[in-house]
């Protein structure tokens, strides 16, 4: 089986980096890409364990070097996903889990045609302005400029394969690992389909085979 990029991308508040954990605690096969950024750490996040907490001049350095497999701007501050953390995780034989917005996700889109996209969807828009309140991270006006933020990526759902609705949490994770083990069966991953098949094409010509019994 050949390991694949899975994304999640979802309004600040949807879920996504918890589905993403779910799937990490849950899953052998599976490793998340730690992304990196130029905002300032949230109480209790650790460096290369939430983000790889970069200054603005190292990230746009790494930029120009092209160590970015993509990279986006967001509220403010600079976001973007290390080719060398994928890789890794490819290199384990497991699939690699983003948590990334829609921008880095359409440049994702871009380059790696392999790779399966789900949008996670609010319930409602209570619940997510809900959400973002419960954090107590954020001013007001911070908040609201994240719900405008949020009704404009809404807009881009239908350019991702799937969407899931992260209504109850564990209904969710299921949806969204059913999505992938779908995904990894499909032939063109299946890097021994060939010669399975061609196999049983060669046995049934076996002389031993058709006139048995």
């Amino acid at each position: 089986m050949r390991p694949f990029l899975l994304v999640l991308s979802a309004p600040s508040g949807g879920g996504k980096s918890t589905i993403a954990r779910k799937l990490l605690q849950a899953r052998t096969d599976v490793g998340y890409s730690v992304s990196a950024t130029t905002r300032r750490p949230r109480p209790g996040e650790r460096d290369g364990t939430d983000y790889h907490f970069l200054t603005r001049a190292e990230f746009e350095r790494r930029v120009e070097a092209g160590e970015f497999l993509e990279h986006a701007t967001y509220g403010g501050h600079r976001y973007g996903t290390l080719r060398g953390e994928v890789e890794s995780i490819f290199a384990r034989g497991c699939h690699a889990v983003l948590d990334i917005e829609v921008e880095g996700a359409r440049q994702i889109r871009a380059h790696l045609a392999d790779a399966v996209l789900i949008f996670v969807l609010p319930p409602s828009a209570q619940v997510l302005a809900a959400r973002l309140r419960t954090r107590e991270t954020e001013s007001e006006e911070e908040i609201r400029n994240r719900l405008d933020r949020a009704a404009a990526e809404l807009a881009a759902a239908p350019e991702y394969d799937y969407t899931v609705v992260n209504d109850d949490l564990g209904l969710a994770v299921e949806q969204v690992a059913a999505i992938m083990d779908a995904e990894a069966r499909r032939v063109s991953r299946q890097a021994e389909f060939h010669d399975y098949i061609d196999g049983i094409r060669h046995a049934l010509v076996d002389p031993a085979i058709r006139h048995a019994g």
